[in-house]
């Protein structure tokens, strides 16, 4: 099967972009990467990591181009109107995804299309920063399941700790000193074997999230080295608690 590396054409926007981003991460954070050995197969896959920061894609693309799988961002089109790294996102040809609106089926369709090519999918399955008070992930949107029951691509859950650090969630500021380590950990492909003669229906889709939401957070914990909360933060509730309150509420995540 055909597999993308950083000896394929990726285009002048893309290398200029890793040009630019790369040594600047050498240069001030530290990092420490394991489970690197789950990107050295054929074919597309479809990394999924939790999200606590506006700053953790660039360690994520890092980790992942440094292991020979150039990423292509799957994200909702909101990271791509962030300042500097959404316009180094878009012009690197990554996807960015209009929720509700025809754009979003596009954007699946394109992400098939890139796991087809060989290429390697990343897709942040909470579809936002986390709200969780502790940055622990909160329920998944079935996106990421979406394309590995479509393609057969492996679902690898991907967690990172650090980002947040640098750059709160929420936050544009930037703490690199004193300097930060990135974390980041692969754990082995989500097993979708049972579901995969399944229709591809709402139940499907829940189950192959939840697996990978377990997967996510029971990597983090272990990287953290703490136990996880026994129920995870539901986002549809939060923001309809939200609403009811008026929008009083501050977002936890950025206390």
């Amino acid at each position: 099967m055909p597999r993308i590396t950083r000896a394929s054409k990726l285009g002048f926007s893309y290398r200029f972009a890793v040009t630019l981003l790369r040594r600047p991460l050498l240069l001030l954070t530290d990092h420490q990467w394991s489970g690197t050995e789950h990107l050295a197969v054929d074919g597309g896959i479809i990394i999924a990591p939790n999200h606590t920061s506006w700053f953790d894609p660039l360690p994520t693309a890092h980790y992942c181009f440094d292991n020979d799988r150039p990423p292509r961002f799957l994200a909702k089109d909101s990271v791509f109107r962030v300042f500097f790294v959404g316009r180094i996102l878009r012009n690197a040809g990554q996807i960015p995804v209009k929720r509700d609106s025809v754009d979003a089926a596009r954007s699946v369709a394109a992400g098939v299309e890139a796991l087809e090519r060989g290429e390697c999918v990343v897709v942040y399955p909470e579809g936002t920063i986390t709200r969780d008070p502790d940055l622990w992930p909160m329920s998944g949107k079935t996106g990421a399941a979406r394309l590995a029951l479509m393609t057969g691509a492996p679902l690898l859950p991907m967690a990172q700790w650090g980002a947040e650090e640098v750059m709160r969630p929420y936050q544009m500021r930037l703490n690199l000193f004193p300097r930060k380590t990135l974390r980041v950990v692969v754990a082995p492909p989500v097993d979708l074997d049972d579901l995969r003669s399944r229709p591809l229906d709402a139940d499907t889709l829940h189950i192959a999230t939840e697996r990978l939401m377990d997967a996510i957070t029971a990597t983090l914990a272990q990287m953290r080295g703490v136990d996880p909360p026994a129920h995870r933060l539901d986002y549809q509730a939060y923001l309809e608690e939200e609403e009811e309150s008026g929008g009083s509420k501050k977002r936890r995540s950025s206390t």
